[in-house]
């Protein structure tokens, strides 16, 4: 027998994902609760059990985790920390802290990857700007280069690309990767989910394209247009990476696909993830509810795909700050098969993520042309520039 309202799932964030997780969880009536630092959040509007606390504070993240049953992320940017302090005392953390450690410093994920032979870029790693000055003038580091924060970067920030010595004023000086550019064919994700009996099942992998510059989602298309071959072998690395870190839950993979069709794991994020979106119009099991049913000892769900589907990410326009405003969704809500996830969130800036529509169809040409065109006619404004 299944008691879906026994255990208290705490979720640490209150983002988008955490909303989406918490409607996803609702149809069952989980008894679902939310830390974050504000109420002006996505998932205040929906989660009527909602802490105030500092998600990257050791003191509340412990005080709120100890009456949960369950702990879980929506964002790996939290206090490990208190969520190892939980877990010796018996609290059930997915992810593990193990994994998140690893997760959220991009240095010793490239390491990780590096001690498993698991293909990725090839790297460097360095504490300051004048250290990745000096690995220039030695030749360690040639143009052109990505350097990547190690630690607290998201939604593109904290990535950037150099492409000559006229750019060297731009360095993060802190703690970084630094990533020989690889000439890519295409960027790929692999959702895969693994439960706590370690039974795995994995989301079929989706294409994404990116703003150029602001290193974000801008669509994405599912089915792929890459070959079998190669998607047999991302969804085999996927699989491969969350056995070696023993997660439990959701864990995104992307990854690049070269010129010369060899696969390189770019980084992965251990909770639902932008590439998942569509999974909730378009798979029979949604990313949100398999990390639920991981978490919770379910079966799995079937993540098989009904629908093609593609997905526009709704970002804040360039320009623009302050009261949001929306344009285009009369248009929208007149498309058949077109669903919008607006965030809830109240002001916008440049890039921000403010929602995403998700098209749903029968042929992916079809979907790929609606998306388009929705792209082109929604914008995400202000009040006044």
């Amino acid at each position: 027998m299944i008691d879906f309202q026994h255990k208290r799932i705490g979720i640490l964030g209150g983002g988008q994902l955490g909303k989406m997780l918490f409607q996803a969880g609702s149809p069952k009536h989980l008894s679902i609760h939310i830390m974050e630092n504000v109420r002006d959040c996505p998932a205040y509007a929906v989660c009527p059990q909602f802490t105030i606390g500092d998600i990257k504070n050791f003191d509340d993240v412990l005080h709120f985790g100890r009456k949960m049953d369950i702990i879980t992320i929506e964002i790996e940017n939290i206090n490990v920390e208190a969520l190892e302090k939980l877990e010796a005392e018996g609290k059930e953390v997915y992810p593990q802290p193990s994994a998140i450690k690893i997760i959220k410093d991009k240095g010793l994920q490239k390491r990780f990857y590096d001690n498993y032979a698991i293909p990725t870029s090839p790297f460097h790693l360095y504490e300051s700007a004048s250290d990745i000055k000096k690995a220039i003038d030695n030749a360690e580091i040639l143009y052109p280069f990505v350097q990547k924060l190690r630690k607290d970067g998201y939604d593109g920030k904290g990535v950037q690309l150099i492409h000559s010595a006229d750019e060297l004023n731009t360095l993060f000086d802190a703690p970084s990767v630094v990533e020989n550019k690889v000439e890519i064919e295409a960027e790929i994700s692999v959702i895969v989910a693994r439960n706590k009996n370690k039974e795995i099942t994995t989301f079929p992998p989706v294409q994404m394209e990116f703003h150029p510059t602001a290193n974000l989602v801008e669509f994405l298309f599912s089915p792929s247009d890459i070959s079998e071959n190669i998607l047999e072998d991302a969804d085999n690395i996927a699989r491969e990476i969350a056995e070696r870190l023993d997660i439990v839950g959701l864990l995104a993979v992307e990854m690049f696909v070269t010129k010369e069709k060899e696969i390189l794991v770019n980084e992965v994020a251990p909770r639902p993830h932008n590439s998942g979106h569509h999974t909730i119009e378009a798979n029979y099991t949604s990313q949100y509810e398999q990390h639920l049913r991981c978490i919770l000892g379910l079966p799995s769900g079937s993540t098989k795909a009904h629908h093609a589907a593609a997905m526009v990410n709704v970002l804040g326009a360039e320009g623009y700050s302050g009261q949001v405003k929306y344009l285009g969704m009369e248009d929208v809500l007149r498309e058949e098969g077109a669903y919008i996830h607006l965030y809830g969130k109240t002001t916008t800036k440049p890039f921000r993520k403010m929602g995403h529509i998700t098209i749903i169809g029968k042929d992916i040409l079809h979907v790929k042309n609606k998306a388009e065109n929705i792209f082109k006619n929604v914008k995400v404004i202000s009040e006044s520039k």
